[in-house]
């Protein structure tokens, strides 16, 4: 009798997705977050929560249908599109029995997955640990895991939650100490960028928008692109020409999403602010998304935070190949382009050079 095969592909985590029907296009990005993780989704429920309890976040009626849903479909875990505290996930996960992951955590271990750099990787740990310290309580951190974590000696008397606690603090201000380093090595290359004298653009826009495919097109460059959420987390710059005899540096960053953990934009802020320094911005949208007006204000509000508020700026409407309508153009004066079929690029060439243009005459002389 010829012996099984056994699966030597590790099997995607079963998962029921928990949104709120309030949340505009909630549902939808959570889905693709899910997907971008490879998560399984075995059901996606949209609630309304009537009462809201401290022990769920919402009823306990409520919170034990969707704990009975989850067993009948044989889920391995929930996962809800909003923050859940240490507290509603310990009694989250005691109630269903399966662990649970909340908006935060899902993008977290996106970006995780997605950190090849020793920055993004440092920036990425830094985010996780301290999303996972108040969690300690009752979950416990395996540190020597953790990159250039060990354990140590305990102290006379103290618990095995004080030494992970004090461990993972340490790991924190290490972290945190080797990302400033970093950040100065940034404003070092920064520094020798602007004694190029070269206008700076930087490509930004909501994640999955098409920011790294554009650039790509615009600088030959070859930077990584997937069709799915956070492909790019590292800020890449290549020299380009919009018209001849015009050279500029294109900046390509990381993508934003809505409720942007703090953690991350924290820990990425050093990534992040490479647009708060452009004399130029490229606001890539996605003219294909039904939701571009939400996408594209998360952006506008992102920016401001980050103090790009006031930069010039221009508006990409990109992936018009997927268009049969091409209305969209009059999208806040955005220039209609396909980073796929060339469409539009002469004309959004034309508008950077015009722009850069007028940026440099506005420049103080040195």
């Amino acid at each position: 009798m010829p012996q099984k095969l056994h699966e030597t592909q590790e099997q995607k985590k079963r998962s029921l997705l928990v949104s709120l029907a309030s949340e505009t296009d909630s549902g939808r990005e959570l889905a693709g977050l899910a997907e971008t993780l490879e998560l399984e989704i075995v059901s996606h429920e949209v609630i309304n929560i009537r009462e809201k309890q401290p022990k769920f976040g919402m009823g306990s009626g409520k919170a034990g249908e969707l704990a009975e849903k989850a067993k009948q479909l044989e889920a391995d875990c929930l996962v809800f599109d909003w923050d859940v505290t240490p507290s509603q996930q310990r009694n989250w996960e005691e109630l269903s029995g399966i662990s649970v992951l909340d908006r935060q955590e899902l993008i977290i271990q996106i970006f995780k997955s997605r950190a090849s750099t020793r920055e993004a990787e440092l920036q990425v740990q830094l985010a996780e640990l301290q999303y996972r310290l108040p969690r300690l309580a009752h979950k416990y951190i395996d540190l020597s895991r953790q990159r250039g974590g060990r354990y140590g000696t305990r102290g006379a008397g103290e618990t095995r939650l004080e030494t992970d606690r004090r461990l993972v603090e340490q790991r924190i201000q290490k972290l945190g100490k080797e990302i400033d380093q970093v950040a100065k090595q940034r404003q070092v290359q920064r520094r020798q960028r602007e004694r190029q004298k070269l206008p700076v653009c930087a490509i930004v826009g909501y994640t999955n928008a098409g920011k790294s495919s554009l650039f790509n097109t615009l600088t030959g460059a070859g930077a990584f692109v997937e069709d799915k959420l956070f492909a790019t987390l590292d800020a890449t710059t290549r020299r380009f020409e919009p018209e001849p005899g015009l050279t500029a540096l294109l900046v390509d960053t990381v993508g934003f999403i809505r409720r942007l953990p703090h953690s991350l934009i924290k820990a990425f802020r050093s990534t992040l602010e490479e647009a708060s320094h452009a004399d130029l911005l490229l606001h890539v949208v996605d003219s294909s998304d039904a939701s571009m007006e939400n996408c594209y204000s998360t952006t506008v509000s992102v920016l401001s935070e980050l103090g790009a508020g006031e930069i010039p700026v221009i508006t990409v409407l990109n992936k018009a190949d997927k268009l049969s309508d091409k209305t969209q153009a009059d999208f806040h004066d955005g220039i209609l382009v396909s980073a796929k079929t060339g469409e539009g690029l002469d004309e959004l060439k034309r508008r950077i050079a015009d722009k850069i243009k007028s940026c440099m005459k506005c420049r103080p002389h040195s």
